[in-house]
């Protein structure tokens, strides 16, 4: 898992700044720049991200004295650099010598320069050019007074995560190699007998391309293993020249854990750079948009290993990508950015400084937008950067929680394969219902990979965990055994990391922990439910989307389809094992029926809320070497209530233990709570 920082002489505190893009501005607007970034508290700013056409505008050419001139303002002006290695997106002249290099989809079609990210992972040529870039920049930067952090690349994978192309499918098969070993491990592992598969040359192997039906699923599964270890070979290969150069300074690259990107398994990735980043883009359009990053943000920290991390990018207003860019109502900034301080984070920063005036992102907010400093923005940025510099004391501290839900890029990929019972399996929004479950509650997640130890949580949540190994296995049953409780839901343990089903009955890797067994699944069509009765006395709860013939061995029904084709049928159980138990979700419930079964569930393991408080607020516990820090925060238009004491760090107010503080709407508290 990724280190504290190696080297951070500056900021102190938390970070806040932004991508600052110099080069789309004539020269004497930088000098500007840097009084406005010194007003609004701005610490550290990401540099040279998309500057590989103006630092080397020619294969023999070099351009580096503009890029001299803004590390040594910004220096004098006490801003640190997070430095980019410039490789985000190749020169034309690049991709117009080598269109080799440009990345192919799964129809054939080569894709054309223009926009960015336009270079193939596998390609050795665009691996050569920038990996010489890289070393360019490390030679001439790395002993800068201003350098404080290596930014590699940026949003690897966000625009060309997966090429088709023969160079892809040559790389393809060396990484088949390398993970089945012989043509019959890796015949075996495809099950290539069904259809017609089986292959007798390595060469006869290809990436997943169009065909006339149905792709193997274990290819498209392997692929898609390794479209995300070769954006992973170009992060190392740029880290390791920059490591080589400057073992001083640390490296870190912004990860895309927000919304459907799920081509890279992060999990895999952090323990290749010294930080984690992250980038944020909460969807407008979601009713609870404030729920959805509060859940990458925890995916983050647990990618991180619990870790510190930076949030490197996020918006000061509207984006320019959606379908339509709602603007952020007033106050909504400062909560986003300080729900996500809550959430671990080191920092707070933005894309981006200036907002553009032409290209295809100049409708993007920016610290400073189109406006100027007369504007609702520019204000909440300077506020902003008050709060940051009040909340410096926290930076290093760690996320406290009792509960943990397990989330796993590899089983997101193989339950939404083709082929399927239904196609309306969503892995990343089913865990996010159950994570919003919590949220209403209260309750503190880590939100963490199947690797994680699970000791000392009293809770493990493992939603829809399609795909799981047999360490996976051993650990979640481990849990219980130990005392533990674990809830999972319906298409769980049901295959092998080859997609291969587990034999028995479902869900097969959970049987015996879960104390069921399931002989066929009932999916429902879109628009079906069916009710539910719980044992106990209580209202009806309704489900949509799955149900299950289902029958228990060890486990006692907990509620039971009313009607349907499983009436009497049990839809959810719960199983003593070892010294733990072990709860089974064969349906998707109704928000009110999750929110009903996790209250007696957190009851029954132990595991509360973070503090008590009226409903609606946001509380996060944030734990230092002699403090803890509490966070409140209300996305409310009402005031809400929080019991606590210590010293509000944003105001100064001193609160007696165990009173009832006033979080007022869209604002929040921030408490330092001395521990005994």
């Amino acid at each position: 898992m990724p280190q504290r920082w190696i080297r951070w002489p500056r900021p102190t505190g938390l970070a806040y700044g932004a991508d600052y893009n110099p080069e789309q501005w004539p020269e004497e607007v930088w000098h500007e720049d840097v009084r406005l970034m010194r007003e609004a508290g701005v610490n550290m700013v990401s540099v040279g991200i998309f500057s590989w056409a103006r630092l080397q505008p020619a294969p023999d050419r070099w351009n580096f004295g503009w890029l001299d001139r803004v590390l040594d303002l910004l220096h004098e002006g006490g801003v640190a650099v997070d430095l980019a290695t410039a490789t985000a997106s190749p020169p034309p002249w690049l991709t117009h010598a080598h269109p080799e290099i440009l990345p192919v989809d799964h129809e054939g079609r080569r894709l054309h320069h223009g926009g960015r990210q336009a270079w193939c992972p596998s390609s050795p040529v665009y691996r050569e050019h920038a990996l010489r870039l890289t070393e360019e920049m490390a030679v001439r930067y790395g002993g800068h007074p201003a350098l404080a952090l290596w930014h590699v690349s940026n949003e690897l994978g966000c625009h060309n995560a997966r090429c088709h192309c023969d160079v892809s499918a040559a790389a393809f098969r060396v990484w088949l190699r390398e993970r089945h070993t012989t043509l019959d491990g890796l015949n075996a592992a495809w099950s290539t007998d069904f259809w017609s598969q089986v292959y007798s040359d390595w060469e006869e192997i290809l990436p997943p391309r169009l065909a006339a039906s149905y792709v193997n699923p274990t290819q498209q599964l392997d692929f898609a293993r390794f479209c995300s270890d070769a954006l992973r070979d170009q992060l190392r290969a740029e880290r390791d020249v920059l490591r080589r150069v400057t073992p001083d300074v640390p490296v870190t690259t912004n990860f895309m854990i927000m919304g459907e990107s799920r081509n890279m398994d992060y999990a895999s990735w952090a323990g290749e750079v010294d930080l984690v980043s992250n980038d944020h883009y909460p969807v407008r359009a979601r009713e609870r948009p404030e729920i959805e990053l509060a859940f990458s943000a925890d995916l983050t920290r647990g990618v991180a290993g619990g870790a510190p991390w930076l949030l490197m990018e996020h918006a000061t207003g509207a984006v320019n990508w959606q379908p339509v860019n709602v603007a952020r109502p007033a106050g909504a900034m400062r909560l986003g950015s300080l729900a996500h301080v809550a959430r671990g984070a080191d920092g707070a920063c933005f894309f981006q400084w200036r907002a553009s005036r032409a290209g295809a992102e100049k409708y993007h907010s920016g610290m400073v937008p189109h406006a100027g400093t007369r504007s609702k923005i520019w204000r909440e940025v300077v506020g902003l950067g008050r709060d940051l510099g009040a909340l410096a004391e926290i930076a290093g501290s760690r996320v406290v929680s009792e509960v943990a839900m397990v989330f796993d890029w590899e089983a997101w990929w193989a339950a939404e394969l083709d082929s399927h019972p239904s196609d309306r399996i969503r892995y990343r929004e089913l865990a996010l219902g159950w994570y919003e479950a919590l949220w209403r509650a209260g309750v503190s997640v880590d939100v963490v990979p199947p690797g994680t130890a699970l000791d000392g949580y009293r809770l493990v949540l493992a939603p829809t965990l399609h795909l799981t190994t047999d360490e996976t296995n051993r650990r979640l049953a481990g849990h219980v055994e130990a005392g533990g409780h674990l809830l999972t839901t319906y298409f769980s343990g049901i295959v092998d990391e080859n997609d291969h089903v587990r034999l028995g009955g479902y869900p097969g890797a959970f049987r015996d922990l879960l104390g069921v067994r399931t002989e066929e699944f009932f999916p429902l069509l879109p628009g079906a439910t069916v009710t539910v009765h719980t044992e106990a006395a209580g209202p009806a709860w309704t489900a949509t989307e799955w149900t299950e013939l289902l029958e228990t061995s060890t486990a006692t029904a907990v509620a039971r389809y009313a009607d349907g084709p499983l009436a009497g049928v049990p839809a959810v159980t719960v199983n003593s094992h070892g010294a733990g138990r072990a709860w089974y979700v064969a349906t998707r419930l109704d928000p009110g029926a999750v929110d009903a079964l996790l209250a007696r569930v957190l009851a029954e393991a132990g595991a509360g809320p973070v503090a008590e408080t009226t409903p609606g607020l946001e509380v996060v516990r944030r734990r230092g070497p002699a403090s803890d820090y509490l966070f409140a925060l209300n996305h409310s238009a009402a005031p809400g209530w929080l019991r606590a004491g210590g010293t509000d760090l944003l105001t100064g107010t001193e609160h007696a233990p165990d009173g009832w503080i006033e979080v007022p709407a869209t604002d929040l508290v921030v408490l330092r709570v001395p521990r005994p």
